[in-house]
């Protein structure tokens, strides 16, 4: 019986693969930052629902420690205007990481915006102890300090801001801080080498062109104005004040085209309708003007300078009791300023109110010590009262303001005012020797009344038109007996109205005197009944 034999197999010759090392597992992220990229993702993308869903989620997930989802959601809530919730959020965040300079910023921040810069100052001087060369604490510092009014040690920082990193925003805040000192030249230069550095930046090339413009220096402020409308032809500020310039000039119609172009981005702006009122009270279509000036009121109720406008127009139109309301309104908001109490006095006077319009004269010559044509007015009142000594002592407390005006400069004066100051001289036989025999060489020229005090209350540029009292010369006439009329209620008329390109802010920015002086139109004289 044959053996069977187990079978055999043969092994041939092969390859061997070596065995693949095996890949290492990726690094797991800590569980407190694994979100992070998803939620700012969502927060740069401004999708703040879901942002807020998935900081909900990693908040439950870390019990609350992760801090960037707490960032993130104190920069939503601040967004929002919760600036109370965001500070305690980013305290929190402070308490997480006190060794991160920005979670020391963001609680500043949140501190200034609650109007505590004191307690802000104590925080940003704590992120400078981390950070040194920040630009931004430096800024900011500078801008609290500002607001505290402590203003050396604010200039101090935003220089110190500068030489760290040259922002737009610090030679800003810096000019301002000049102006609210009432240093416009050094206002000027900052703003200078700002526009140097940046160009293209409308709002300091407009600031620049307001502050030439309130210099008188028009060629500079035109030129500043023109390149800001070039890269923003919709700039409102520029537009207001390119308009105001050629309203000073007389060109009403080229003003009203460019004030047609900002009615259509800003359609409720009281500064823009005061000027194309007195655009049209320049064309002397005054019920346009009032109209426009009472639209303007509808939106700025307690502006004075629009009120004083209305008593003006209304003044021309021998309206004199709306005139009266509107220009006692405005002395209610401003109550220092001499022109609106002799303008009131010349209502007054036509109102047959002898008695007050003596007392508003005698108001009008006590706060104003610069403006001739109050002495004037009250001397002819006087006069026709036929308290003579006392008219006589007004006319020559006019004749000195008069002489330090030609003094101090060039100015030429209406030539009404001239005429009735010679007839009121003579009326008074003051003698020969009168500042006004000779008559000024230029009789087209208007005067323009200048304070000695430039940084007076009234002499400082205001949001949407200046002064306006010299516009109403003695309105009268100079009868057979020598009577002067009852009430200088006319009014005389500068060769431009009067608009200004700015509102007032409530920043203290607003504290800047970017707008311009100007003319204003006067009327001729009423003659009285002989």
């Amino acid at each position: 019986m044959a053996e069977e034999k187990a079978p055999t197999t043969t092994q041939f010759p092969g390859t061997i693969e070596p065995q693949k090392p095996r890949l290492k597992k990726a690094p797991e992220f800590p569980i407190l930052e694994k979100q992070n990229w998803l939620i700012h993702l969502h927060y740069i993308r401004k999708d703040y629902a879901a942002c807020k869903a998935l900081i909900k989620e990693q908040l439950q997930e870390t019990q609350g420690l992760c801090e960037y989802a707490i960032y993130v959601q104190a920069l939503m809530y601040r967004l929002e205007g919760n600036i109370q919730e965001s500070l305690e959020l980013f305290q929190s965040c402070a308490v997480l990481n006190p060794q991160n300079a920005d979670n020391l910023k963001q609680v500043a921040r949140s501190l200034f915006l609650l109007g505590k810069h004191k307690a802000a100052i104590e925080v940003y001087n704590e992120a400078a102890k981390l950070n040194q060369k920040d630009w931004e604490i430096c800024h900011n510092l500078g801008v609290c300090y500002m607001y505290l009014k402590h203003f050396n040690k604010a200039k101090d920082q935003l220089h110190s801001a500068l030489q760290l990193n040259r922002h737009d925003l610090t030679y800003i805040m810096l000019g301002k801080i000049h102006l609210l000192e009432g240093e416009l030249e050094k206002a000027i230069d900052i703003y200078k080498k700002a526009v140097e550095f940046s160009p293209e930046n409308t709002e300091l090339l407009t600031t620049l062109g307001l502050l030439y413009l309130q210099l008188g220096i028009y060629q500079k402020a035109f030129e500043h104005l023109g390149n800001a409308l070039t890269f923003d032809p919709t700039n409102y500020k520029a537009i207001l004040a390119a308009g105001s310039m050629m309203q000073t000039h007389g060109d009403f119609d080229v003003a009203l085209t460019k004030y047609r172009v900002m009615a259509y981005s800003v359609p409720e702006s009281p500064p823009l309708w005061n000027n194309i009122g007195m655009c049209f009270f320049g064309k002397k279509k005054y019920v346009a003007a009032i109209s426009c000036l009472k639209r303007a009121n509808y939106l700025a109720p307690f502006d004075w300078k629009i009120l004083y406008n209305l008593g003006l127009v209304h003044l021309t139109m021998q309206q004199y009791a709306s005139a009266f309301h509107f220009l006692s309104a405005a002395i209610n908001f401003q109550p220092k300023m001499g022109e609106l109490y002799m303008l009131l006095a010349i209502a007054l006077t036509n109102l047959d109110d002898s008695e007050n319009a003596s007392r508003a004269y005698a108001e009008a010559v006590a706060l104003d010590q610069s403006n001739p044509l109050v002495n004037l007015n009250y001397a002819v009142l006087l006069y026709n009262q036929g308290e003579k000594k006392k008219a006589l002592a007004q006319y020559q407390e006019m004749e000195k303001k008069v002489t330090l005006l030609k003094g101090s400069s060039s100015l030429d004066f209406d030539p009404e005012m001239v005429e009735m100051a010679q007839k009121m001289g003579a009326a008074l036989q003051v003698g020969e020797a009168l500042v006004w025999t000779k008559p000024v060489k230029d009789l087209k020229s208007r005067h323009r009344t200048t304070s000695a005090n430039k940084s007076s209350n009234l002499q400082q540029p205001l949001g949407s038109n200046q002064a306006l009292g010299q516009a109403m010369s003695s309105a009268a006439g100079f009868g057979k007996t020598t009577q002067l009329p009852a009430g200088a209620g006319g009014a005389s008329q500068f060769s431009k109205p009067p608009s200004l390109p700015l509102e007032p802010e409530a920043d203290p920015a607003e504290a800047i005197s970017s707008e311009v002086q100007e003319q204003r139109e006067t009327q001729k004289s009423s003659l009285a009944p002989e």
